[in-house]
């Protein structure tokens, strides 16, 4: 339960910096994206986030097959997470149904 808590808190938190930032932006995410990857060490920080984006996708996958969810279900917090990283893993987390058995 805190987990999930922790995740709705920071799913808002860094929802709305990511909409502010957008607002404010001087050019295009794309731009933004190619200018971190031309420099080697802010290229190595991208890199290291995408690698974990990617692991992060694979444990969403396997754990949406667990819990008997469509591939399309799947692929939105996949594609949140291709964009915009951390969002897709909060999201999925905020909504994940819980696994705690029920006490009797």
């Amino acid at each position: 339960m805190k987990l999930r808590i922790t995740s709705i808190i920071l799913l808002f938190i860094f929802t709305g910096y990511t909409v502010y930032t957008m607002a404010i932006a001087q050019q295009s995410l794309l731009s933004f994206g190619y200018q971190l990857i031309s420099s080697p060490d802010t290229a190595q920080v991208v890199y290291d986030l995408y690698i974990m984006a990617v692991l992060a996708i694979i444990w969403m996958y396997q754990d949406c097959k667990k819990f008997g969810k469509s591939n399309m279900y799947f692929i939105s917090f996949a594609l949140l997470t291709l964009v915009f990283v951390s969002i897709g893993p909060l999201l999925y987390i905020a909504l994940k149904p819980s696994t705690v058995a029920p006490k009797i």
